[in-house]
Order: structure tokens, then C-alpha cells, then sequence
């Protein structure tokens, strides 16, 4: 058990590197990839053009124009790595964090900020995208994930060869370490096993679910517990891009194949609180940070870049540019949202207009119109 314990809050011998923390490339006998200066550099901009627009989040918050924001700070290589591993058919169910992973489904971040403002449950077409809306109840992703993963293998879209290989699709549903907890994710695992689903379980363990450690929820690193399920999990480094991305790769190509479901322990570590609700110096120590900022994923990648002569200084200073012009029309679209009228609440309930949300839709407008001479309008905004 004290082993147990050790393996999971340190990375461990099973842990897949390709990128150290002082950036200096190495080698893995099953894990190596190719990879082109181009890409290297489109996944440093990725990853500093998230965090950019993920501090301002947290600064829109703090400033009373968002109800709540999930910072995303420390876990972008980790959601880079596995996004732009998936290709256009693939799908992908997000928790609440993964902005990373919305960015590389082309979801623009302003489309975030209804959900987060609480003016709507998310702006884009998962049909689309390939990437559900952002799920609230903790873990029940994973069970929507295998039901499509499921989908997948019955419509015949799984373990295709020849021409049809390339159409060949796979699911990958992203959760953290306190998710592992919850039974949704633990029946999700079940049936993805019970009917081989091309699912691809992708968990960001960041050390803390809230203000438990993940040493208090488990005895065993989490990447095997996919043993007990009878299907393979392997340890990522989540601070290392490359890792994350070859993987990534890896286990979804596995699952496209009909050789799914996996599972991916991405050990990384989240800077920031859990959410802007949380104070997370309640329950951790600011040593245990200061040592996670020496494998801060964006800092790792930039010494390899420069050292390996692949980027310059104006490319940085480019792409920080980049990022500043992004932050500013992030912050923009935010102040300037507007408010939804009341019967959007009831809007989009179902796919068709129920007769009883219909009703309970105007027994509200009709409530709200009793407002008027104390200075609500049938809009529900005050004058």
C-alpha cells in the first residue's frame, strides 16, 4: 500500500517523457514520434495563446463579469498534446476545464464565456466541433462518451482497413483525478469494456480534487486501475507536450482500430485553484507549487525551442503579441455580452417545443409583466 501511495503522487518509473523539465529531448522505446519544427512551434503558441486567454478569465471574474471561471493554469501541454491528437471525426467530451482542448476543435475561447457569465450552456455545435458542451456534474461525461463511443462501433465506424481506414473514428472524454471517484465514471469504464467502445479515458491528475489529494482517494496510481476493467492504462507525463500528443496518438489510433477502450493518467498538476470559488492555500502548501513551477509545460517547451534553434526571440515575441491581441478582444466580447431575455431559459429544452415548458414559459412572462410599475420591463431588465 505505502508503495502504492508513493507511485501516485510521484511521476514513477512507468511515466512516458519525451520533453525533460529543462527541455532537452529524450528518447522512449515505444513512445518516440516525429515531429516537425512547425508543429513544435504551432503547440507553443497553442499553449501560451490558452493561458493567456485563461488568466484573463480569472481576471474577469475578479472584476464581477463572470459568476465563476476554471482555470486552466499548469494542464495545457496535457489538453494541447491530447487535442491535436484527434482528427476531424473523432469526437470529444470535456469536463468544465478543458479549454485547451475546445481551442484545438477550433472553438473560439469568447464562445466559453456564456457558460461561465450564465447566459448559456455553451455557444457551439458539437456536430461540428466534435466536442460536446461543457458538463457540469462531475464525471457524468464518461458515461455520455462511451454511449457514443458505442454508437460508433454499432454504425460501423471502427476497425475499418483499407480505404476505409482513414474514416475510422474513436471518442476521447476528459476528467481529473476527483472524477475517478464517481460512479458515473466507473460504469462508464464497464460498458466501454463489456462492448470493446473506441474510448479513449483521458484523465488530467492534477493532485488535487479540491482540497483532496489524490493519495486520499486511491492505493493504487490510477492508470491501473484500467486493469481491473481488462483494458490497458498508461502513465503520461501531462507537463510534456510531445508525450501528451505522442500518447495521445497512440491510444486513439488503438481505438480506431477496434482495439479500445484505454486509459491515459496524464500526471500534471493545476496552479491555480479549482475554481475562482476556492482558495486553494487552505489546503496546500506554496513549496509544493514553487516545485511544480520548474515543470510549468509552456517554460519547458520554449528552452527546447530556443536551444534547439527551432524559434527565435521574434517568434516569441510574435506569438506573446499574439496573445495580448487575443486577451483584449477576449476581455471586449465579455464586457459587451447582453443579457438574455427570461424565455431563454426555457429555449432549446427539447428538440421539439414541449407543452408543458410552452406553458411554464408564459405563466413566467405573464408573472414577470406584474413587475412593470415597480421598474421591470417583460424583458426581465431593470430600467
Amino acid at each position: 500500500m505505502i508503495a502504492g501511495l508513493r507511485a501516485t503522487s510521484e511521476g514513477g518509473a512507468d511515466l512516458v517523457q519525451l520533453l525533460t523539465p529543462e527541455g532537452q529531448r529524450v528518447s522512449h522505446p515505444d513512445f518516440d514520434i516525429d515531429i516537425t519544427d512547425e508543429q513544435l512551434r504551432g503547440m507553443y503558441r497553442d499553449m501560451v495563446l490558452v493561458r493567456r486567454a485563461d488568466r484573463e478569465g480569472n481576471a474577469l471574474q475578479r472584476q464581477g463579469q463572470l459568476g465563476i471561471w476554471v482555470p486552466l493554469l499548469g494542464q495545457e501541454a496535457a489538453q494541447i498534446g491530447a487535442g491535436r491528437a484527434l482528427l476531424p471525426q473523432d469526437m470529444a467530451f470535456p469536463s468544465y476545464r478543458e479549454h485547451g482542448v475546445a481551442w484545438c476543435r477550433g472553438i473560439d475561447p469568447t464562445e466559453l464565456l456564456g457558460i461561465f457569465r450564465g447566459t448559456d450552456h455553451g455557444s457551439w455545435d458539437p456536430n461540428e466541433t466534435g466536442m460536446g458542451l461543457y458538463t457540469i456534474v462531475i464525471g457524468n461525461q464518461c458515461v455520455n462518451a462511451t454511449g457514443y463511443a458505442m454508437g460508433q462501433k454499432f454504425e460501423g465506424k471502427v476497425g475499418n482497413s483499407g480505404d476505409d481506414a482513414t474514416a475510422n473514428e474513436a471518442t476521447m472524454v476528459f476528467f481529473g483525478d476527483g472524477a475517478t471517484s464517481q460512479g458515473d465514471v466507473h460504469e462508464g469504464m464497464v460498458w466501454a469494456s463489456v462492448y470493446d467502445a473506441p474510448v479513449v479515458f483521458f484523465c488530467q491528475n492534477n493532485q488535487w480534487a479540491i482540497s483532496e489529494p489524490t493519495e486520499r482517494q486511491s492505493r493504487i496510481p490510477l492508470y491501473e486501475r484500467a486493469k481491473g476493467y481488462g483494458f490497458p492504462g498508461i502513465r503520461v507525463d501531462g507537463n510534456d507536450v510531445l508525450a501528451s500528443l505522442a500518447v495521445s496518438r497512440w491510444a486513439m489510433n488503438e481505438a480506431r482500430q477496434g482495439n479500445g477502450p484505454l486509459l491515459i493518467e496524464a500526471f500534471t498538476y493545476r496552479m491555480d485553484a479549482h475554481t475562482t470559488s476556492d482558495d486553494a492555500t487552505r489546503y496546500r502548501m506554496g513549496d509544493e507549487l514553487e516545485a511544480w513551477k520548474l515543470k510549468d509545460p509552456i517554460e519547458r517547451l520554449r528552452v527546447h525551442l530556443l536551444r534547439e534553434q527551432i524559434a527565435d526571440q521574434e517568434f516569441l515575441d510574435g506569438v506573446e503579441t499574439e496573445a495580448d491581441e487575443l486577451a483584449a478582444r477576449f476581455r471586449q466580447f465579455c464586457v459587451d455580452m447582453s443579457d438574455p431575455p427570461p424565455e431563454r431559459i426555457f429555449s432549446a429544452a427539447y428538440a421539439e417545443e414541449s407543452p408543458v415548458v410552452a406553458a411554464q414559459r408564459e405563466d413566467y412572462l405573464d408573472y414577470l409583466s406584474g413587475f412593470a410599475d415597480s421598474g421591470h420591463d417583460t424583458e426581465g431588465s431593470v430600467r
